[in-house]
């Protein structure tokens, strides 16, 4: 099984080098690692000119700031493997979890997994209280719009067989990706899973980027693609 580990990246010199180099180090033998810099302005790109494209499948850059969502859609068109990941480029997930998260696919029983934050007795730094609450009001509505059970709806780590993700026609350009895909996946009726993972969140002097505007762009897309399509 070849795995496809796509990289949204914007502005993260400070910790780019570093996850790639834990992606390279997980144990997952087969893998493709492709990164889609956002516009970056902050010598990101210089690093990945000079030092990470050698040690990746592919580097494309965006050429204007589009977001979260249009890089990923810009990564899966060019994805080959079998399953495929999304990576944050910050340093909050880890990439050896990697093996856990696929272990629902590669047993035949799910077709999407979601590695959820708050389920599991996994590490988890303590960081802000009002995301939190604002992650399980986001995650209690998209749920009730599904009808899924998920804990984490707004987890990066979000595995699909590769043939799910191409039945999908996505749209968000920014954080309203993840209630979108989650709304689409769950239209599709395949066997989805849920497996807890760590989590090791930085603040916003650390470079956190997600913002309050975020969350109502979240709310909005939990609505236009549950009951508005």
């Amino acid at each position: 099984m070849k795995l496809s580990i796509v990289i949204p990246c914007y502005n993260e010199a400070k910790t780019i080098r570093a996850i790639v180099d834990r992606v390279r180090a997980t144990p997952v033998r087969e893998k493709e690692i492709i990164i889609v810099d956002d516009c970056s302005r902050d010598g990101t790109r210089d690093l990945l000119r000079t030092q990470i494209a050698p040690l990746v499948d592919h580097v494309i850059y965006h050429d204007v700031n589009r977001g979260k969502g249009a890089a990923l859609r810009t990564g899966f068109a060019v994805a080959t493997g079998d399953v495929v990941i999304v990576q944050d480029a910050d340093l909050e997930y880890d990439p050896q979890e990697y093996p856990k998260l696929l272990k629902p696919i590669l047993d035949g029983n799910a077709d999407v997994v979601f590695g959820s934050r708050f389920a599991g007795g996994e590490a988890h730094r303590v960081v802000y209280f009002w995301h939190m609450v604002g992650n399980r009001i986001l995650t209690l509505l998209s749920n009730m719009c599904t009808n899924l059970n998920l804990t984490d709806m707004e987890t990066c780590y979000k595995v699909f067989r590769r043939e799910v993700l191409q039945r999908l026609q996505l749209e968000e350009d920014r954080f309203g990706f993840e209630p979108e895909i989650t709304a689409k996946v769950a239209k599709l009726n395949v066997p989805i899973y849920e497996v807890g993972i760590g989590y090791y969140g930085r603040t916003y002097a650390e470079g956190k980027k997600i913002g309050w505007r975020d969350g109502f762009r979240a709310l909005w897309a939990i609505l236009k693609y549950n009951l508005l399509r």
